[in-house]
């Protein structure tokens, strides 16, 4: 990717929301573009994180978010969240992505959206931010989509004052998408590994979702490679039979009886600082 591309800033074309409109904007998360209830309960998770972190960040609190935004229209689905605070979105979508498009655009066309443009479009490990200037930096639903993992941690490094907060949410399970732009998953220890070579300090991963949860995910999955007048029945019977039943599954056993160091989660929340003397990447 070349030099990052700037749009206007959202201190130029800052908005201010209401709870109201803010709740509508999170329910259409929910509904129409994470669909939780339907297809991808995970992402529970990043959502109600998104909505701590932005309820308990200072008034004009500086914050960074790389996401991908060029697959919405170029919109940020998380901004809304942050309008009392000074929000940079990055759409980190590279090349290639342009000749898939805006194809999850229909996902957000909605009268509850709200339509905040992302503020600039770069390299994540190259954004042109000023050093140490940031107070929280997001990198949601994005790792596994970025070749220069090194590069990445560095930035968000680099960004982050001495002191400052980094949250990151990861899928564990997931299919090849996206291609050619599908790197790697990582589990939470790997994470670990990652930010400290970069210097910072992890806290704690928070999981979501369990065995029963990845069966569900599978199907989603699998329903589309049915032939389409065999995949309508099946969908049928999967979402108003086999759906339900798995999730109550997940919620009831969450805990391996045969061996107790292993777990299975579908996705999980990784949270982390940079120290305030930040020492040289091992």
């Amino acid at each position: 990717m070349s030099a990052p591309e700037r749009k206007p800033s959202q201190e130029e074309t800052r908005q201010h929301f209401t709870e109201a409109e803010l709740d509508g904007h999170f329910r259409m998360l929910e509904e129409r573009v994470f669909q939780v209830e339907t297809k991808w309960p995970h992402f529970r998770r990043l959502l109600a994180d998104i909505r701590e972190l932005a309820r308990d960040l200072p008034a004009e609190a500086q914050v960074v978010c790389m996401e991908r935004s060029l697959l919405y229209g170029g919109i940020s689905l998380f901004a809304p969240f942050f309008h009392r605070q000074r929000f940079v979105s990055i759409d980190c979508s590279p090349g290639s992505a342009e000749g898939r498009g805006a194809y999850n655009k229909g996902m957000v066309d909605d009268a509850r959206c709200l339509l905040v443009p992302t503020t600039l479009r770069a390299a994540p490990a190259h954004t042109g931010l000023p050093a140490g200037s940031i107070d929280l930096v997001m990198v949601p639903n994005l790792v596994h989509h970025v070749p220069d993992q090194s590069g990445l941690f560095a930035e968000v490094a680099r960004l982050l004052k001495p002191g400052a907060r980094g949250y990151i949410f990861e899928p564990l399970v997931r299919e090849l998408h996206q291609a050619p732009d599908d790197y790697l998953r990582y589990t939470p220890w790997g994470f670990e590994k990652q930010i400290a070579d970069a210097g910072m300090v992890y806290e704690r991963f928070v999981p979501e979702g369990g065995p029963f949860q990845a069966i569900g995910y599978c199907w989603t999955q699998a329903l589309e490679y049915f032939p389409a007048e065999k995949r309508a029945e099946m969908q049928r019977w999967f979402y108003e039979r086999h759906m339900p039943e798995l999730m109550a599954w997940d919620d009831a056993y969450r805990d391996n009886q045969v061996r107790k160091h292993t777990t299975f989660p579908m996705a999980y929340a990784v949270h982390f600082h940079k120290p305030a003397h930040l020492r040289e990447p091992g």
